[in-house]
């Protein structure tokens, strides 16, 4: 079972690695609600990108568990 999860992780590093130049001219990142502090040391919390990627996960898997 871990060598299937392994898989799995690096087959999901490979397809984001691929699909990369779509995600990031997708606007993801630059949400309203995203959250960037730079004083001196940028730091960046990217709060309704987070949620808006959780959400998709959780509705891909539910359909695929179905």
């Amino acid at each position: 079972t871990m060598q299937r999860l392994l898989i799995t992780i690096g087959a999901a590093f490979l397809v984001v690695g691929l699909l990369w130049p779509l995600i990031s001219s997708s606007g993801l990142g630059r949400l309203p609600g995203d959250i960037s502090i730079s004083a001196g040391l940028q730091i960046y919390f990217p709060f309704t990108s987070g949620l808006l990627v959780s959400a998709g996960l959780t509705l891909v898997l539910w359909l695929l568990r179905r």
